[in-house]
């Protein structure tokens, strides 16, 4: 199912379930505002390429908007805009004063070298620099991007409006950047994985773990679950996949992944189609490269009993009602990869406003997990939407949030 489709039709349950006003649920599903660009660069060998750049502001009522941006060759309009729409949500459910937005340029950065990836971001931040701004609209990294790429921006965007290292978040440490912040999301995994577990009395040091995507959010997942006592048996990336039933040697495996850039040929485990590693045998699935993985093609061959959505709208909604019938407990991405932008935003507010990060990062996935499971499961959706959607329908208005 289409990404956007996807999305909008999870909240629309949502909406049915609050009895929220037809108008306020209409005004939700519209972005703010939607910027398509052109971003044409020279390229090493003197010739010109074009790409097209999208950025997505989707909803200011709880404050500047917040969300990556993201460098893949499938970058397009409704991804963009779904993603955006979660990141609303997300920063609701998070309790995190950011409203939602996300960006892209449909590219392949593997096939661009250093200079041209940094002409490319230059350039797109030219394009944007009047729509994005500390209070307004702060990027951050995605899949394809990294810290470089936000130290680009900065520097561009500083060009226009002065030195601003509250414009992005996931800098680097030595330009403002907050400590920890390369493994916030995977970190929030695990946090979030603990607190679901616990609830169920469970450990993690008792699960067996599979985790598709090996990139900065499966790879710090699987680490930080590796050294929780958790049994890592398979992993899988763009170049392969690999398993071990006596778990695999996570150090080596990202030694192995930084050397070779990717997992294929990791001698540790047994190579493994990538396109099985969703229905192996294990106890707890943790998918975390791209959205609309796990379908109604697939839902029934899935023998996870618990799902932590660290990918962005991984399991479409028609999987999500064969895997509910099944049992399977999913824990949604709005929630299980909250890490990121929760530390993002104390990178923020210690630039903007000069504060010590705050405290209770493991506090409020524990909490969270206690709080929800109280509800029925049937309405899952609702509490995931419900921050955000109540605080508008008390209101009926867009309230702004000044700081400084």
């Amino acid at each position: 199912m289409n990404a956007l489709a996807a999305t909008s039709r999870n909240f629309k349950q949502a909406a049915k379930l609050l009895g929220l006003d037809s108008k306020l649920e209409k005004s939700l599903l519209i972005p703010f505002r939607e910027i398509k660009v052109e971003c044409t660069i020279p390229k090493d060998d003197g010739t010109l390429a074009s790409f097209v750049g999208f950025r997505v502001q989707h909803d200011n009522a709880r404050g500047p908007m917040k969300g990556g941006i993201r460098y893949h060759h499938e970058v397009d309009p409704d991804e963009v805009n779904a993603l955006a729409q979660l990141m609303t949500w997300k920063t609701a459910v998070a309790n995190i004063p950011y409203g939602g937005a996300k960006g892209g340029i449909g590219c392949s950065p593997g096939e661009l070298s250093i200079s041209e990836l940094e002409r490319l971001t230059r350039v797109f931040t030219q394009k944007l620099h009047d729509c994005i701004g500390i209070h307004t609209d702060v990027p951050a990294p995605d899949m394809g991007t990294n810290s470089q790429t936000m130290a680009w921006i900065l520097d561009e965007y500083s060009k226009f409006h002065g030195y601003s290292p509250a414009v992005v978040t996931g800098k680097p440490v030595d330009l403002g950047g907050s400590l920890g912040r390369d493994a916030a999301t995977g970190r929030g995994v695990l946090f979030a994985t603990e607190a679901l577990l616990a609830e169920y009395g469970k450990s993690t040091s008792d699960q067996r773990f599979v985790i598709q995507g090996f990139g900065n959010v499966g790879s710090w997942a699987a680490q930080l679950i590796s050294e929780a006592g958790g049994k890592v048996i398979a992993v899988s990336d763009v170049t392969g996949a690999v398993k071990n039933c006596n778990g695999l040697d996570i150090p080596k495996l990202v030694e192995h992944s930084m050397e070779n850039r990717g997992v294929k040929g990791f001698s540790g485990g047994d190579a493994l189609d990538p396109k099985l590693l969703l229905t192996e045998d294990c106890d707890v699935l943790v998918p975390a490269a791209l959205g609309g993985v796990i379908k109604r093609e697939n839902a029934n061959d899935i023998r996870a009993k618990f799902i932590i959505e660290a990918a962005n709208h991984p399991t479409d909604p028609e999987a999500d009602e064969i895997l509910s019938k099944k049992g399977v407990l999913i824990l949604p991405d709005i929630f299980a990869n909250s890490g990121g932008v929760t530390v993002s935003y104390f990178e923020w507010v210690q630039r903007v406003l000069n504060r010590r990060a705050p405290h209770g990062f493991r506090t409020f996935f524990a909490g969270f997990v206690r709080s929800s499971n109280r509800l029925n499961p049937q309405l899952s959706s609702l509490v995931y939407y419900r921050p955000h959607l109540q605080s508008l329908a008390a209101t009926q208005e867009y309230p702004r949030v000044h700081v400084g």
